[in-house]
């Protein structure tokens, strides 16, 4: 009786070594197909932040924005100071600040800035009397007649008044708006209010402030010595 010989050897990929490496492949398919998937997430992540900084969508917000906590001890008190000054005239004080920080050699889209700010101040004028001496005050025999000899107004400090000044507009190139998204307080905000409270102070000094405070510091003083029984009062700025 004949027999016949098979071919009894395994087909390709059925044997032992073709199947591990099968299964060897398959998890390393399935992390590379995560590392993708967590890639994307990440980049529409920054996608979404980058838009609600840059386009403020109303429908969106700020949806990876930030809450306050406001964890402030008490105030301090330092030190005190007694006032020996005379507060004659105040003055209420607008001004717009245009102000605009550009790179030589990079276009405004790229790097430069533009802020339209509204800054609101008061500027106070006094008359200095701590430090009069007896030289100063001049009284007669009969006590009829007094002159007094005060030093000119000076201007107060301009403080800027945080309630009324606001930022009209912002404008930022692309490397100005990826720091700010870093920066809580940018430097342009500082760098505006600089300009507004020395705008403010150079239209108190214009103004007459100075002046004004002078008069209203002699009436003060000519109502006052005349009420103590001086016929005659004399105020003089030196």
């Amino acid at each position: 009786m004949d027999i016949q010989a098979h071919d009894t050897a395994p087909a390709a990929g059925s044997g032992p070594g073709s199947g591990g490496a099968g299964r060897t492949g398959r998890p390393r398919r399935i992390r590379r197909r995560a590392v993708r998937a967590l890639a994307v997430l990440v980049v529409l992540a920054a996608l979404l932040v980058l838009a609600g900084r840059f386009l403020a969508l109303p429908a969106l917000g700020d949806l990876f924005g930030t809450r306050t906590h406001d964890r402030t001890g008490p105030a301090v008190l330092k030190s005190l100071r007694d006032m020996s000054r005379f507060e004659g005239a105040a003055g209420d004080y607008q001004v717009v600040v245009d102000l605009e920080h550009d790179a030589p050699f990079l276009p405004d889209a790229v790097r430069g800035t533009r802020t339209l700010y509204v800054g609101a101040g008061s500027v106070s004028a006094y008359v200095e009397l701590g430090g009069l001496d007896e030289r100063a005050v001049s009284v007669d025999e009969d006590r009829s007649e007094a002159v007094l000899r005060l030093p000119h107004a000076a201007l107060g400090a301009p403080a800027l008044d945080p309630a009324r000044s606001y930022a009209v507009s912002k404008q930022r190139g692309l490397l100005d708006r990826l720091g700010d998204l870093f920066s809580g307080n940018p430097a342009g905000e500082q760098a505006v209010q600089k300009v507004a409270v020395e705008r403010i102070g150079t239209a108190a000094r214009d103004s007459g402030l100075t002046q004004r405070a002078e008069k209203n510091t002699t009436l003060m003083l000519e109502g006052l010595l005349r009420s103590l029984g001086f016929e005659r009062v004399s105020v003089t700025y030196r």
